[in-house]
């Protein structure tokens, strides 16, 4: 009886754990972002689209008295909806947030102004809200979906957007960037 030989039998070999590992990061990594291109290539470059909308607090809002007020950095814009999950889990993270930063919050298709205040005081948010009850504000925004957080630097350009669950870390680091670059 004959040894085979073992360059004539075929070995198989199995990648290392860290070369699997790496691909499937790879291929997460890959989704993520195909989604986050997805989801935000409606969205302008350059300056921030101007709106004027009524406020929840009553009286009206707009973009450029808003930004006068806090023309000295970066500023966030939080679109959400009252009938947004993702966004009542996120809405302690922007209240840290807002703590640090200046935020103008959206109100996207929740109803009118009464309807907004009314969510607003009874979630306990203190949160300067614009109503954007036909989601108009948002389409110019290239928005399809809430949560979207939008950052903007202190000329008004649009620096960052992501939309879905962001962590507060990662809208501070936003933030921060755009005041580090704007």
């Amino acid at each position: 009886m004959t040894e085979p030989d073992p360059a004539a039998t075929p070995v198989s070999v199995k990648p290392s754990r860290w070369r699997r590992f790496s691909r499937d990061l790879a291929f997460v990594v890959a989704i993520v972002l195909g989604m986050h291109w997805v989801q935000t290539r409606h969205v302008p470059d350059g300056e921030a689209p101007p709106f004027a909308a009524p406020a929840a607090a009553g009286g009206e809002l707009s973009l450029g008295a808003w930004r006068s007020a806090h023309a000295d950095g970066p500023v966030g814009l939080y679109f959400w909806a009252d009938w947004c999950g993702i966004c009542t889990a996120q809405q302690g993270s922007m209240d840290d947030v807002q703590a640090d930063w200046p935020v103008l919050t959206v109100a996207m298709q929740s109803g009118d102004a009464a309807a907004v205040a009314q969510v607003l005081a009874a979630r306990g948010l203190d949160w300067t809200t614009a109503v954007d009850a036909d989601g108009r504000i948002a389409g110019r925004y290239g928005l399809r979906g809430v949560p979207a957080f939008v950052v903007l630097d202190r000329e008004g350009r649009i620096r960052s957007v992501s939309v879905g669950y962001t962590t507060e870390w990662g809208i501070r680091a936003r933030l921060w960037w755009a005041g580090l670059t704007g």
